[in-house]
C-alpha cells in the first residue's frame, strides 16, 4: 500500500511481568480508510490502540508509523497531534468545569494564540452536532453526549487518525444510530475496536481480527462477518 496513514510493522509487546499481549502484527491501514479491529476480551485489540499514539511502545520489537512519523521519543508530541485517541469510557477524558475547556485543552497546549483555540472548539463542537453546550458541565450531559464531546476533544486537535474503542459501548438504540451516522461521515482515517458487530458491519468495510495477540484474519467486512466458523472459533457472534 503506497503511503498508508497507519503502517504497523512486526509489532510484539509484552507487559512488564512478562504477560504477551501483541505478537508479529503486520498491518496497514489506507489514508480515509475505517479499519474495524475485533475480537475476544484479552485478544491485544486495546494494547494495539495504545501503540498508535505512542502511550505503549512495542518493547520486543516491530515499528510502527502513524501519519508519516515513526512512533519515537522524539516523535511522541507531533505524533499524538496527529492521532486522535478516544477512550471508551469519556469520563477518561473530560476533566474540566466546562466543555469548552475540556474542548479546548488539547490546542491550548499545542501553544496556539487564543483566536485559533477558540475557532477550532467552534469547528470541533459544531462537526459533532454539540455547539451551544460550551458551558455546559459534562457530567450533567448523557452518556452519548459526553462521547461526542470526547470525540470533540480530539477533533479540535485536527488529526489526521481517528482511533476509537469501543465507542459505542452503553449506547442506546437511538444514540448508537446517531453516532454511526456521525463516524460515517468523518473523513479522518479511522481504526475502531469494538464488539458490536452491526457497528463494525454498518461503518467498516474492513475489518481485522484479532486473537490472542495474533491477527489471525484481514479482509472485506462483508466476508468475514458472514463466516460463522470462524466467527465462533475466534468468540464472535455474526451480526
Amino acid at each position: 500500500m503506497p503511503n498508508p496513514a497507519i503502517h504497523i510493522e512486526n509489532l510484539s509487546f509484552a507487559y512488564s511481568d512478562g504477560r504477551p499481549a501483541l505478537a508479529d502484527i503486520d498491518l496497514e491501514v489506507g489514508p480515509g480508510e475505517k479499519l474495524a479491529v475485533v475480537g475476544p476480551n484479552g485478544a491485544g485489540k486495546s494494547t494495539l490502540l495504545l501503540h498508535l499514539n505512542g502511550t505503549l511502545r512495542g518493547r520486543n520489537g516491530g515499528r510502527v508509523r502513524v501519519a508519516g512519523l515513526d512512533v519515537t521519543d522524539r516523535t511522541l508530541r507531533a505524533v499524538r497531534a496527529g492521532v486522535g485517541l478516544v477512550f471508551q469510557d469519556p469520563d477518561d477524558q473530560l476533566f474540566s468545569p466546562t466543555v469548552f475547556e475540556d474542548v479546548a485543552f488539547g490546542p491550548l497546549h499545542m501553544g496556539l494564540p487564543e483566536a485559533e483555540v477558540r475557532a477550532r472548539v467552534a469547528r470541533a463542537m459544531a462537526v459533532v452536532g454539540m455547539t451551544g453546550y460550551e458551558d455546559q458541565m459534562p457530567h450533567h450531559l448523557s452518556l452519548g453526549e459526553r462521547k461526542r464531546i470526547a470525540i470533540a476533544t480530539v477533533l479540535a486537535m485536527e488529526p489526521q487518525i481517528l482511533v476509537l474503542d469501543e465507542p459505542s459501548a452503553g449506547l442506546d438504540p437511538r444514540a448508537r444510530r446517531r453516532l454511526i451516522r456521525f463516524l460515517r461521515g468523518l473523513p479522518q482515517t479511522m481504526l475502531i475496536a469494538s464488539h458490536d458487530m452491526r457497528l463494525v458491519w454498518d461503518l467498516c468495510p474492513r475489518t481485522a481480527i484479532l486473537d490472542g495477540g495474533r491477527l489471525v484474519a484481514d479482509g472485506p467486512t462483508a466476508v468475514l462477518l458472514r463466516d460463522e466458523d470462524l466467527m465462533e472459533r475466534h468468540g464472535l457472534e455474526c451480526p
